[in-house]
């Protein structure tokens, strides 16, 4: 076990949450709400600029109206997204979205507006929220978390002690690291790297309308966004070259290339700031919960970015989390009991979307039956109603791949492609294969109740700091 800066001052709170970003602060908000007292810790300065692709659909949109944010959200000025549009192998599926609590449309809101106005309101609720404040060290009192230690602007150090500690401090989270749940215990690794940048959008964009093509083994995106921009991400298959000075923006460039109809899309477009890039993508569930602590967000689940479900499930899961915790903070035993319950609704509810997102992540051009899908689709609006809504969370994957429909797909496809028939064959038989493998890892690893680590185990009230050996 590493040292830990000894703390200046010891305070004390009933949750405190590291990361105030989505997660964080929709969990903040409610618990703040609910009348408990809740500090809220973040490295970064608010607002400010993250990695994301900050694409919302209906069920997105949803969340931030049961958290009472929508209107200021609104304000911000991205246009309501109510049209979907999907095109690939020549078919192109346009649908309006189901609606989610009366919300019928989508919406792209660049961070640190939307980061800015969520952090807002877990102050307007109650919450106190310290920026510039990094977490050195969790502490554990016996195998119980019992809060942190972090190190503010001026260098001092501070420790809070709390019932609850929330982990909303994403992929490379502190707080996961420090309770030895670091390591997934299930994760896939995408088949696509993401390249994506912003773009003034032209006087004559379909300004309502959330597009994207597929061509060969390239996807690429438009998605309007706030202050008359349009964010565009291509996700080319994955590649193990290293990204060197430059490589970003030429990867991107050629992928856009590559897709004639994203292309013509930014055409009369001019492109503002620089390319970014998230590369090596893995999509991964963690141990959330344990004694005293949680992971909401990306700190306990990923998903890649193909489906844009990340927003979404840190809103939902974070407001839910505090809706599970409020009454129970005095009473450990109920606090882990809700703890566990929390952690089991997240994987039971999230599971098939998962795989779902698995499938559309792996990097290779149309295989017979997704063509035939568009075919299908294109024409039958029922078919297309229920693409989009998986998206929105309002349709399940399963409807698409149910035997029925998977069976008129699979003869759909052995008519209209009988020039590659040995290609349609392999085809059913890989997506009979993928079923079955992904039935198996619902009924064993994601059956609702994790694989769990052995806990941190301490004799004394002790910091554990990132990385360090715990006592066992």
């Amino acid at each position: 076990m590493t040292d830990s800066p000894v703390p200046s001052t010891v305070e004390s709170a009933d949750v405190v949450v590291v990361g105030a970003r989505c997660a964080g602060s929709a969990t903040a908000m409610t618990l703040a709400g609910a009348g408990r007292r809740v500090v809220v810790l973040d490295a970064a300065a608010l607002p400010s600029e993250t990695l994301s692709t900050h694409l919302l659909w209906p069920a997105g949109v949803a969340e931030l109206q049961r958290l009472g944010v929508l209107a200021e959200v609104t304000a911000l000025g991205a246009p309501p997204l109510t049209r979907a549009y999907a095109e690939g192998a020549g078919f192109g599926i346009g649908s309006p979205f189901p609606a989610v609590d009366g919300i019928d449309y989508a919406l792209c809101v660049r961070r640190a507006g939307l980061d800015g106005v969520l952090a807002r309101a877990a102050v307007a609720a109650g919450a106190e929220v310290r920026t510039r404040c990094r977490v050195e060290s969790v502490v554990f009192d016996g195998n119980r978390c019992a809060g942190v230690r972090y190190t503010d602007r001026a260098g001092t150090v501070t420790e809070i002690r709390a019932a609850l500690v929330v982990g909303a401090d994403g992929r490379r989270s502190t707080v996961a690291r420090a309770v030895g749940a670091d390591q997934p215990f299930l994760s896939v690794p995408s088949g696509r790297d993401c390249y994506f940048a912003y773009w003034r959008d032209s006087a004559d964009a379909p300004r309502r309308t959330a597009a994207q093509w597929r061509v060969g083994a390239d996807l690429g995106t438009a998605f309007p966004c706030d202050n008359g921009l349009v964010l565009s991400l291509v996700q080319p298959p994955r590649t193990t070259d290293r990204l060197g000075p430059g490589e970003a923006e030429r990867r991107y460039t050629e992928a856009v290339a590559r897709i004639p109809a994203l292309a013509e899309r930014l055409r009369g477009c001019e492109r503002v700031g620089r390319v970014r890039s998230a590369v090596g993508i893995e999509s991964y569930f963690r141990r959330s919960a344990g004694p005293g602590w949680a992971l909401p967000g990306d700190a306990g689940h990923f998903k890649d970015p193909v489906t844009a479900q990340g927003i979404r499930d840190a809103l939902h899961y974070g407001r839910l989390l505090a809706e599970s915790v409020a009454e129970v903070l005095d009473d450990p035993a109920a606090l882990d009991a809700a703890l566990a319950a929390w952690e089991r609704r997240r994987v039971v509810e999230c599971r098939e979307i998962f795989h779902w997102t698995n499938r559309l992540a792996r990097g290779e051009a149309m295989r017979p039956l997704e063509i035939e899908l568009y075919r299908r689709a294109a024409v039958d609006p029922e078919l297309a109603e229920i693409t989009t809504g998986i998206f929105s969370r309002t349709r399940r994957p399963a409807e698409l791949t149910s035997p029925a429909r998977a069976a008129r797909l699979a003869g759909s496809a052995l008519r209209h492609q009988r020039d590659r028939l040995p290609a349609v064959l392999a085809d059913i038989a890989r997506e009979l294969r993928g079923a079955l493998a992904e039935r198996r890892i619902t009924r064993t690893t994601l059956r609702g109740t994790p694989s769990r680590v052995a806990p941190p185990t301490h004799t004394l009230l002790t910091t554990v700091a990132p990385g360090a050996q715990h006592v066992r």
